[in-house]
């Protein structure tokens, strides 16, 4: 009797363990499947090559679900662009029709396989004088947000240092027209910036290497 017992509680282990194996599986097959699409614009594990598209691979898994959040429900602006390779390779979309359809469970999984990957910044053209003059009026500024110069995840606020230039001016020039949403204790801080420091912000980031 002991040994039925003993016998059955372990095939009832080894069914447990296949269980949870398969789950596994699936759940790595699904979010391989939507980081594959994301790659498709974003580059591999996020790597972006395209300057007019950012770089995601190490953002934090709540910057990134945010994010996505955000364009689910159309709450940051959606500019079309286009598939930059796979299937649909020159083909229209925006963020918003990405985001769409994706579960809560989705942007949970495309956060955190993204959050684990390597922020891989590029090497970019800019201007050592405004660097120099952007390093200072972010350590005025944003600092105690964005420390290290906007270089750290764990801060789960956006990471700028190294992010491409181009991308990151469009996000000012949303960010001053209100077209994109801020916290409230950014606001203070973007609506005194001039263009000019804007300008030498962007060339700060991106002297990061």
């Amino acid at each position: 009797m002991i040994k039925q017992q003993a016998t059955r509680f372990a095939l009832l282990a080894v069914a447990g363990l296949l269980s949870l194996s398969l789950a596994t599986g699936a759940w790595a097959a699904d979010v391989n499947k939507l980081a594959e699409s994301c790659a498709n614009c974003h580059g591999k594990d996020g790597a972006s090559t395209e300057s007019d598209v950012p770089i995601i691979g190490g953002y934090s898994a709540v910057v990134l679900g945010d994010n996505l959040v955000a364009y689910k429900k159309k709450q940051r602006p959606c500019p079309e662009t286009k598939y930059r390779s796979g299937d649909k390779k020159g083909q229209k979309t925006d963020m918003c029709q990405v985001a769409k359809d994706l579960s809560d469970a989705d942007i949970k999984q495309v956060a955190q396989h993204f959050a684990g990957k390597k922020f891989v910044r590029p090497v970019q053209k800019f201007d050592p004088a405004l660097a120099a003059k952007g390093k200072e009026i972010h350590e005025r500024n944003c600092e105690k947000c964005h420390s290290e110069g906007g270089s750290l995840a764990s801060d789960d606020a956006g990471m700028m240092a190294g992010q491409w230039m181009p991308y990151l001016k469009e996000q000012f020039k949303d960010y001053k027209a209100g077209k994109r949403p801020m916290v409230e204790k950014m606001k203070p801080k973007m609506e005194k910036l001039s263009q000019a420091d804007i300008d030498a912000l962007i060339n700060y980031y991106g002297s990061f290497k």
